[in-house]
């Protein structure tokens, strides 16, 4: 019976342990790592959950861009900090995408670990406003057209490939420019030095507006996107363009963090994402507010995988690795 009773209280202990030790993290400031620079979807989405977040967790959260290296840089910045405080944030496509693009994997896919999904990243497809193209299906038959006329670019792997794999079925010669930071295409779109650019919305906005000097032809979603009146990809008649931008919470393996933490990190995006100010801003800039816990968010990579896959399959692409 004393054995039996001592075993009790260890496991009640334990149980009371839980949740003081998920309360422990963090213990000091928090970085999230961007693999995409300023002005972009997800660090705007990202500043604004560290501006909140630090606020909950009773620590600073602090934001640093890392762009270049198509994530690459962001990615290994992460893994080499071997820090549970030290977390990516960005979209999936990059590193979902690397298999096809990659020669050799700079670093072991399997350190990335899901921890909480955040939102999703609207991607439209934009032109110069001064080109006068009034539909996509206009602006690939000026494509056919002028052969090697179209240059393009992307933010991410994935839409890279998507893009690239829906042109060449199309038949179109096009050049792809590429641009360490995505927001520094806007100008060569807008001066037509490249004629089509694929990019969260929020890079392209300010200049989208009406009037503005860029004109958005339709959203990459599979369905319309609330407050943006614009056409999707599927209902032009183009569904290979399809894409569901994912932004998430990546931890290093290495870094060991615990999964006390990493639930609590899950909880406070879903708590955090239910503030009006959080959700309008990011209404504001057509990101769906899309929280989901470490779970939620492996299964959308999965099916993100799956749609690459396929996708790149029907295009006659595979993977280099």
């Amino acid at each position: 019976m004393k054995t039996l009773a001592r075993l009790i209280f260890c496991i009640a202990l334990s149980a009371l342990a839980l949740p003081s030790f998920a309360q422990s993290w963090p213990q000091r400031s928090v970085k999230f790592i961007l693999s995409l620079g300023p002005g972009s979807g997800a660090d705007i989405g990202a500043r604004l959950y560290a501006d909140r977040l630090t606020k909950v967790w009773g620590q600073p959260v602090v934001v640093e861009n890392r762009p270049g290296g198509d994530g690459v840089i962001a990615i290994n910045a992460v893994i080499q900090a071997k820090d549970d405080h030290t977390l990516l944030w960005g979209p999936t496509a990059n590193f979902v995408g690397h298999p096809y693009s990659l020669d050799k994997m700079p670093y072991d896919p399997k350190e990335l670990v899901p921890v909480a999904r955040v939102s999703g990243t609207v991607v439209t497809l934009g032109v110069p406003a001064s080109m006068n193209v009034g539909s996509l299906k206009e602006l690939l038959e000026t494509a056919r057209q002028k052969k090697g006329w179209l240059n393009w670019t992307t933010a991410v792997t994935m839409t890279d490939i998507i893009l690239e794999g829906f042109l060449r079925s199309q038949g179109i010669e096009a050049a792809h420019i590429r641009y360490k930071q995505p927001a520094e295409a806007v100008n060569d779109l807008i001066s037509e030095r490249i004629q089509l650019y694929s990019s969260a919305y929020a890079i392209v906005r300010p200049q989208a507006q009406p009037g503005g000097k860029i004109r958005l032809l339709a959203v990459q979603a599979r369905n319309r996107v609330p407050g943006l009146d614009l056409p999707t990809v599927s209902e032009l008649g183009f569904p290979g363009l399809d894409f569901e931008g994912l932004v998430g919470i990546i931890a290093a393996r290495s870094s060991n963090l615990p999964k006390a933490a990493s639930d609590r990190i899950g909880a406070d995006i879903k708590a955090v994402s239910k503030e009006p100010a959080i959700a309008e801003r990011l209404a504001a800039t057509a990101q769906l507010n899309t929280p989901g816990d470490a779970a939620e968010f492996a299964a959308s990579i999965d099916e993100q995988a799956k749609q690459l896959a396929e996708s790149a399959k029907r295009l006659g692409l595979k993977p280099k690795q």
